[in-house]
This record gives structure tokens, sequence and C-alpha cells, in this order.
């Protein structure tokens, strides 16, 4: 299955990958300091001249230019892995509202509604003396017993119980 994920990787992804991994090590860390060093050494021998400067300031600003759009590749994949694992989160929760469910396409004033609504859940949460009293232990276990419940009940359960004992017998 491995090998099947790489293959609908395309080129650039590939050394996307490679390069955030890379980059981020410190082995280039330390290579990228070691440079600066041998830079610095070198300036009496080039007579700190303009080209001795350039060579430094060229180099880095062409790293720094490649750079930013392997690290926005890599940071939109991570994002959008994130943003798929709340949602299945948010999806398979009871109690959750499915219209929280990819709020990142929101304009910015839809966002800003939503976290009025949630600063006035987080203000009346602080009225309680007890910070328990809607957030304990009991009422999560109640909440899960709810969904076992009704979890068993769903056809696809029903399915997957006789399915188990079909193979066990």
């Amino acid at each position: 299955m491995a090998k099947a994920k790489k293959k609908k990787k395309n080129l650039f992804e590939r050394f996307a990958n490679w390069a955030t991994i890379a980059t981020g090590s410190s082995a280039a860390f330390i290579g990228a300091v070691s440079i600066i060093i041998i830079w610095g050494v070198t300036g009496p021998i080039f007579q700190y001249s303009n080209t001795w400067q350039l060579i430094i300031n060229t180099g880095t600003t062409i790293v720094t230019f490649l750079m930013v759009f392997l690290i926005q590749k890599s940071q939109n994949k991570d994002s959008k892995a994130i943003h798929l694992k709340l949602n299945e989160l948010l999806a398979s929760h009871q109690g959750a509202s499915n219209r929280m469910v990819d709020i990142e396409d929101l304009n910015e004033l839809e966002l800003d509604q939503l976290h009025k609504f949630y600063v006035q859940l987080s203000e009346l949460a602080e009225l309680e003396d007890d910070i328990t009293c809607t957030h304990s232990i009991d009422a999560a276990a109640a909440n899960h017993n709810s969904k076992l419940e009704h979890l068993k009940a769903s056809p696809h359960y029903i399915n997957a119980i006789k399915n188990r004992s079909k193979k066990s017998n």
C-alpha cells in the first residue's frame, strides 16, 4: 500500500516532502552555520569585496525564495489534514454541531459571529460555581453510553455483529 501511495504523489510533492524533512534537520542547520562561518573566514582572503558579499546575499536570497514555496506547500498539506481530522471528529460526535464542519471556508464576518457565540458560551460556563457541572466525567460517560446505545441500534452495527458471529462459527 505504501508503494501505491508513493506513485500517486507527483514529483514536486515528493521533492517538497523530502526537502521539508531535510531542511528541518539538525544536519541542515549545522550545514547552514558552517557555510556562514566559511564565508566569514574567507572575508579577509577576498578583502571583503563586493563579489564576496554578493555571493552570500544572492545565495541566501535564492534559498529563502525557494523555501517560502516549500514551506507553504507543507503548511497547506498539514492544514488540510488537520481540518479533515477535525471535520471527522465533529461529524462523528453526536452532540457536535455539523455547522462547524468546513468553517474555514466562511468569510471573516461569519467567523466573527461564531466567535461571539463561543465567547458567550464561555461566559455562561464561568458563571457555574463548580467547573464539573458543565464538563463532568459523569456527563462524558452518559454521553458515551447514549452514543453506544444509538450505535447498537444501527443496521451497520447489527450486520457487523452478525458477520463476526458467522466467522467465529
